[in-house]
């Protein structure tokens, strides 16, 4: 599975975000669609946590499991082959990640492991609230990455479950370009959100912020 900027760039901010938490004590995470392992790598590499990785796609789960065998992390991470709808699990976690395979009405792909991979046929942002609200301790913290323009329906969805915004950044390919990602922090708890504005680059140069948060995780920058 393809690694992509805006997903190496989503793991790096709820990394910094995080730590800017300056938990005393190692947290359980819940990563939903793991893909490749990419968001749990990420946060293990920084963050004093344990962590399960759920993916239902079978060679996505494979190359998964692979990538944190063959990391210094492994003792961190547990990657299960399972649909988070039907996962026999009754823990709470600190915090749930998620980069979801939703891109409800948007164009699908003949190929049906990549719909499974990339689209929202069987678990929906509706379904993705409900298992955050059942999941999440009273204190815990949810980031989520989505296309910009789920961006409000999902804030809505959540606050029916009594998930309040707690962080958001909007993604821009460039200063030219409109917003085409969404990075949201929810928790249970009412606070007034923060919020930035992320470009990646313009004219091929990495912006500042780009670099400042994905330095610990680039060799290149």
């Amino acid at each position: 599975m393809k690694v992509c900027t805006d997903a190496c760039l989503f793991g790096a901010w709820v990394v910094e975000f995080l730590q800017e938490k300056k938990f005393t004590y190692q947290l359980s995470i819940l990563d939903i669609g793991t893909g490749t392992g990419l968001l749990s790598l990420m946060t293990a590499q920084e963050i004093n946590c344990t962590i399960d990785a759920i993916e239902m796609e079978a060679s996505a789960a494979m190359q998964a499991s692979e990538n944190v065998s063959d990391s210094s992390f492994s003792s961190n991470i547990k990657v299960y082959e399972a649909d988070i709808k039907t996962w026999d699990s009754k823990t709470v976690y600190d915090s749930i990640i998620s980069n979801p395979p939703f891109y409800e009405n948007d164009l699908t792909s003949p190929d049906e492991k990549k719909n499974l991979a990339l689209h929202s046929a069987t678990l929906n942002l509706s379904d993705l609230a409900t298992i955050i609200d059942q999941k999440l301790k009273q204190d815990g913290i949810s980031a989520i990455l989505l296309p910009y323009h789920r961006k409000e329906e999902m804030i809505q969805l959540a606050l029916h479950r009594n998930l309040y915004l707690h962080a958001n950044a909007d993604i821009k390919q460039s200063s030219k370009h409109g917003y085409f990602r969404t990075f949201l922090v929810f928790s249970k708890n009412k606070r007034t959100p923060l919020s930035e504005e992320i470009i990646i680059q313009d004219n091929r140069v990495y912006s500042d912020r780009f670099k400042e948060l994905l330095k610990k995780f680039y060799m290149t920058l």
